[in-house]
């Protein structure tokens, strides 16, 4: 009888083959950090395109504190900014200029990723505050609580009542803010025309020297702003513009269809409540600052969208570039006719009323974003 050696297995003593170790998941343009078990991919455009908007904005920090019609050192005026200094500077630097630039970066910021928000929600690069109504409601409400003619509130909270009655009369008239982002657009055009119209007929009918209070409020200005409402702002942007990075990402799922979306969770009538109320906030609380500063909600999310890349709704990267925009207007404003002083909204007319023309001509398709 012929035996015949058993086959290897776990009657022999011999181990199994270990499974081969997959690699680790990696994805182009990102940077992979892992702790343990947990990873988490990092874009890598849209982080070197804040940090690098980030750098920038500092640098014009620097600059619209230094210059001006008295010319600060830039390190002297450093120095002013923590109290250390000559009175010349000191007053140049902490009195006329940082408030400036305070409610400058609040309000550049806050109109930035305002317009980020809706033109993302419209699925439309025309849908912002300025065009939907919102900043005109806003001025209008504002401008009659400084007049008194209609309200006793502050300007803040009376922009905030006027940027929500302007955004609940477009939703109304519109059926939302969903695919039909031109009809959207359209009624809050009417809406912002109405209210411009209203904020005229205040004026008209005010004193001269409430007209002039109310001024700053139809043009839009940084100069002597108020700082309760700048500190308002600031406060606002701090508890916003999280929400508003979180929300961002929810937005991406609206780029497919509402039942691909609905299907993948997001709850689609909530989410676009969520997000017009706090572009509310922000354009609201924007306009009871400076007043009505056009174009740095329509500027500032295209070219965050050009630096980051379509892959994401760049919220934080277009606060910055509305705070650049709006420094860099304000800046202009004060030193091309110096002594005479621009005002910033004027500037930002001037200066995006071509670029909205271009959007306009270059604008092809239904679906801009």
């Amino acid at each position: 009888m012929t035996t015949h050696p058993a086959p290897p297995g776990p009657t022999t003593g011999t181990k199994p083959a270990a499974p081969a170790r997959r690699p680790p998941l990696t994805v182009p343009g990102t940077w992979r950090l892992a702790a343990g078990p947990y990873a988490v991919l990092i874009p890598r455009k849209p982080l070197l395109g804040t940090a690098a908007v980030l750098v920038v904005l500092i640098a014009a920090s620097a600059v619209h504190l230094a210059v001006g019609e008295i010319f600060v050192h830039p390190l002297d005026a450093l120095r002013a900014l923590f109290g250390d200094g000559t009175p010349r500077d000191l007053l140049v630097v902490e009195r006329l200029r940082l408030p400036r630039l305070q409610a400058g970066l609040a309000v550049g910021a806050a109109l930035g990723a305002a317009g980020c928000l809706m033109q993302t929600l419209a699925q439309n690069r025309l849908a912002t505050p300025d065009t939907v109504g919102l900043n005109d409601g806003a001025a209008a409400f504002a401008v009659a609580s400084v007049t008194g003619l209609t309200t006793s509130l502050l300007p803040s909270g009376a922009a905030l009542t006027g940027a929500a009655t302007a955004a609940a009369l477009t939703l109304a008239l519109s059926g939302g803010a969903g695919r039909g982002g031109y009809r959207f657009l359209v009624v809050g055009l009417g809406v912002g025309a109405v209210f411009g119209a209203v904020t005229s007929l205040v004026l008209a009918r005010s004193a001269a020297d409430a007209a002039n209070a109310a001024y700053g409020w139809t043009v839009g200005t940084l100069n002597s702003r108020d700082r309760d409402a700048v500190a308002l702002l600031a406060l606002a942007l701090l508890i916003v513009l999280p929400l508003a990075m979180v929300l961002g990402r929810r937005l991406l799922l609206l780029r497919l269809s509402d039942s691909v979306a609905s299907g993948l969770g997001v709850r689609i009538k909530g989410l676009r409540l969520a997000v017009i109320a706090l572009a509310v906030v922000l354009g609201g609380l924007a306009v009871a600052v400076a007043g009505p500063l056009g174009m740095i909600a329509l500027a500032a999310p295209e070219a965050a969208r050009r630096i980051a890349g379509p892959r994401s709704v760049p919220v934080l990267l277009s606060a910055l570039a509305g705070a650049l925009f709006t420094l860099l207007a304000d800046l202009l404003g004060r030193t091309v006719l110096a002594p005479l002083e621009i005002p910033v909204g004027l500037v930002t007319a001037v200066v995006g009323g071509p670029y909205l023309l271009w959007l306009l001509l270059t604008t092809r398709t239904r679906r801009s974003l």
